[in-house]
């Protein structure tokens, strides 16, 4: 499920610049995140990094849009296509939440 921004967001931006994807950008009067890009940092971290930094832990996991590790990572391998990464039954835990 990709990530998304609560009204709870106070606008700090600290967000915006940990994101492997560019997925994150400042909206009317929070930040959003486009579900399009969001991969839950999938391929990159095993946490995701907007929830890491946010001071008021308004990033959460987005209930309307629950996705599978596979389409995640998929999402990240078409996002970065000059990256290189490994197949998804390689992926290390420390490259995905979902291998805790």
């Amino acid at each position: 499920m990709a990530t998304m921004i609560t009204d709870e967001c106070i606008n700090c931006g600290a967000c915006e610049p940990e994101c492997p994807n560019e997925a994150i950008s400042e909206g009317d009067d929070i930040y959003v995140i486009d579900p399009n890009k969001c991969t839950e940092c999938v391929a990159f971290h095993d946490y995701e990094a907007c929830q890491a930094v946010c001071p008021v832990e308004c990033c959460i996991p987005d209930p309307k849009n629950v996705e599978t590790e596979e389409s995640l990572y998929g999402r990240a391998r078409s996002l970065h296509p000059d990256k290189e990464f490994p197949e998804l039954t390689a992926l290390p835990a420390n490259l995905s939440r979902f291998r805790k």
